[in-house]
């Protein structure tokens, strides 16, 4: 197939959450099972400071947004074969750091932003006179292609067999924009009406690409349950249920390469289940990089994540006082609330020895957090998929987790006596069923270790790569290019 990836982030040129991984992992993913593949990115400002061995394919390109036009360059960038990626420069849009907020509130104008940046990526495909089969688009910002798709280019025999896929990483982030631009991207009030574009007296992009693309999906099976009722549906779980038999919910995997025990230059001796002894080394160098006492004997709780409430931190704060009085150390890294942020970055001065803390991002540390923890903490709100958790269990380290969403599918529940599961997981989202789940994982540690050797070596072997998500992929595809085929 000829497989377009339309995205506002994607590995390894820019990210800021798992949308990047999936985006990025995809495109290489189908171009290595040998479709025709061509990803579509903004050309952000942190993205051209690193740009090597790239080339400008188009000058100065005219796009018509509304009643005014607007010219920008196009850069390509070939990686591998069957793998294009090109990048949409036009700096006033996209010459930000952040690219979505000024750190502190959503740019006012990333409507606008994203809605020229989705007309740009189908002006472009004409231009090079790529015809795709599948365009697949990322959450709000690129949810106006299958509108684009169906209204502006239905005439246009160029894409008459183009289907469009909606993927949902994260409901909880829809794109809000002012009335006001409804005319800039072409929208009128057939469209900026409730059944479609219009929410709360603004545009709701998320929920006017639900009303266009072929299909949808999701990043979990459990999550494309969960958007179908409130409140993980945030506001529109009755609009998707209109859609629900064209919602697949298509778990995520995990970069294998980047992520192997075995292969991995971040930590000190390679590993994996049948040399599991060797996990030790990661765990000393872990204790002593974050200054913790080197006790290859008491289990060392993993954090890696966004200090923000949806990760659970609010419940996971209130009970820490009560869970360092136990012998165990933690280790966190995250950035995100300040109030959190000054919360946890004081706690190695309030339990020196036990608590290790780095407020910020590291791939280093990231990476030895993983392979050097026992256990790793995803006491989320709501995790649409989740990938640390996957991470985890393939270095041998057995997550601790909120059962929601991607965890749920993921993660099974230890079980002794039936020799079976590969972490813990808890139901009621409270600071006890937290502790306790902790206190569950602790007990374990102490007084049942071959069998949660055993289930670490069954964490090991799960199979988190991308092969099965690609065939699922393929098969919504085929469906949802047969669904645009008959809509002719």
């Amino acid at each position: 197939m000829k497989i377009v990836i339309a995205s506002s982030e994607a590995v390894p040129f820019i990210q800021t959450g798992g949308l990047g991984d999936v985006a990025g992992n995809l495109a290489v993913e189908f171009s290595e099972a040998k479709h025709e593949v061509i990803l579509l990115l903004p050309f952000y400002k942190s993205i051209r400071a690193k740009a090597k061995n790239y080339s400008i394919a188009i000058k100065k390109k005219s796009i018509q947004m509304g009643d005014v036009v607007l010219e920008c360059n196009v850069w390509l960038y070939q990686p591998m074969n069957h793998l294009r990626v090109y990048f949409i420069e036009y700096d006033y849009y996209f010459n930000r750091e952040p690219i979505y907020d000024d750190g502190y509130n959503a740019y006012f104008d990333n409507g606008a932003r994203f809605a020229f940046f989705s007309k740009a990526c189908l002006d472009i495909l004409v231009h090079l006179s790529f015809k795709p089969d599948v365009v697949l688009c990322n959450d709000w910002q690129t949810a106006l292609i299958p509108y684009y798709l169906k209204c502006w280019e239905w005439k246009n025999h160029f894409f008459k067999n183009t289907a469009s896929i909606l993927a949902i990483h994260n409901i909880s982030y829809q794109g809000q924009t002012d009335l006001s631009f409804s005319k800039y991207m072409g929208l009128n009030w057939m469209q900026v009406r409730e059944d479609e574009f219009e929410a709360l007296q603004a545009i709701n992009l998320l929920k006017g690409g639900f009303f266009y693309a072929d299909q949808i999906t999701t990043v979990s099976p459990s999550y494309a349950e969960e958007i179908l009722m409130e409140p993980g549906g945030y506001g529109l779980s009755p609009y998707l249920n209109r859609r629900k038999d064209d919602i697949a919910g298509i778990l995520n995997g995990i970069d294998t390469k980047e992520w192997n025990p075995m292969l991995d230059h971040y930590i000190p001796k390679p590993y994996n289940h049948n040399t599991l002894k060797n996990k030790v080394f990661s765990k000393l160098k872990l204790q002593e990089k974050f200054l913790l006492k080197k006790d290859q004997l008491v289990p060392v709780f993993g954090f890696i994540g966004r200090l923000a409430y949806q990760k659970g931190i609010d419940i996971l704060a209130k009970c820490l006082d009560d869970i360092l009085q136990w012998d165990i150390q933690l280790v966190f890294l995250g950035a995100g609330d300040r109030y959190y942020s000054d919360l946890f970055g004081n706690l190695p001065k309030k339990y020196p020895g036990k608590v290790g803390t780095y407020i910020g991002f590291n791939v280093e540390l990231s990476h030895l957090i993983e392979a050097g923890s026992d256990f790793f903490l995803m006491p989320s709100y709501f995790e649409p998929c989740g990938l640390n958790q996957m991470y985890s269990m393939t270095y041998g380290t057995l997550p601790i987790v909120h059962a929601i969403g991607g965890l749920k599918d993921t993660v099974e529940n230890f079980d002794v006596k039936n020799n079976r599961g590969t972490g813990f997981a808890f139901n009621d989202m409270t600071e006890d069923a937290l502790k306790n789940t902790i206190g569950w994982a602790l007990h374990s540690w102490y007084h049942e270790k071959e069998a949660l050797k055993k289930a670490q070596i069954r964490a090991m072997k799960k199979d988190f790569s991308w092969k099965q998500s690609i065939k699922q992929y393929d098969q919504v595809f085929k469906s949802a290019i047969a669904r645009k085929k008959g809509w002719h």
